[in-house]
């Protein structure tokens, strides 16, 4: 008896999902963010915590977990020795395969065809897969990379929230409840600011959303200037050998509108997610 566990490590959150042999769940499990910004330890903590969860909800005893055949993708895998770091990491199973988060939805979205993805969640990335070639494209990280992503939405509307409180922009009505969370002290914003991760910028991206859909001017122009950096991510992506792109990840549907329909009808639907696409890493390793 052989158990595949896949897991999608995120910059906001973990999933797992362990099957039988044949394909069945028998297990899920879910935790917070788990990318390698957040330190090697914490990260072992999150994986171990995500996956004792699926072990147990499918009651495995010690000599079944020993058969299980892991495939992971973390966000941030292409950091400097994050791979090596990540590898050293000790788990019961009989094998552990790593990639990138980006990966993996690019295997659960068009198994192991040609391909390519763009993930906008918290942060952004795109995978490619053409011509026996496998590369990324951005991804570098918050704040100097994710274009497009629910970090990059946040940190506008926040940024816009402080010039509203010092009059040098308008007040509206997404500053204002931005600034709400704050008591609409700038003070209170800054010393929130010296500990936020991408996780906390990306938590105001609904509602940079919800004004941007009720017309708010500010809120539009924050969603429309994603919308152009995700305009120009797919070009690049089919400029660079794609056949076919997903657009993937928590933000997508509800950015998707705001593209133009010539963009929208050259991408294709996703055949699996992310954890598809770490049952496939395992498989295949």
């Amino acid at each position: 008896m052989v158990f595949y566990l896949g897991i999608d490590a995120g910059g906001s959150n973990c999933r797992a999902r362990l099957t039988s042999a044949d394909g069945t769940v028998i297990g899920t499990g879910a935790g917070g963010a788990a990318n390698t910004r957040i330190g090697f330890p914490q990260l072992y903590e999150t994986l171990s915590g995500t996956a004792d969860q699926a072990i147990r909800q499918a009651g495995l005893d010690d000599g079944q977990i020993a058969t299980i055949r892991a495939g992971i993708g973390v966000a941030g895998f292409g950091r400097q020795g994050a791979a090596e770091a990540l590898r050293a990491f000790e788990f019961p199973f009989a094998s552990v395969a790593y990639q990138s988060d980006a990966y993996i939805a690019n295997l659960g979205a068009h198994g192991r065809e040609d391909g390519a993805v763009l993930i906008i969640g918290t942060g952004s990335v795109a995978h490619v897969r053409a011509e026996g070639r496998s590369f990324t494209i951005g991804g570098y990280g918050f704040p100097i990379s994710d274009e497009g992503s629910g970090a990059a939405l946040g940190l506008s509307a926040v940024r816009h929230a402080l010039r509203a409180l010092d009059g040098r922009t308008k007040s509206t009505p997404l500053s204002s409840a931005i600034t709400a969370r704050f008591d609409h002290d700038t003070a209170s914003v800054v010393s929130w600011m010296d500990e936020a991760t991408p996780k906390d910028y990306a938590s105001f991206a609904p509602v940079v959303m919800d004004y941007a859909e009720a017309d708010d001017a500010i809120a539009r122009s924050i969603v429309e200037d994603a919308a152009q950096h995700i305009e120009r991510f797919i070009e690049t992506i089919f400029q660079r050998g794609a056949k076919r792109c997903a657009l993937v990840g928590g933000l997508s549907q509800r950015m998707k509108p705001w593209l133009r329909e010539r963009t929208v009808s050259r991408l294709s639907d996703a055949l699996g997610d992310p954890l598809d696409g770490a049952i496939e890493l395992a498989k295949h390793a």
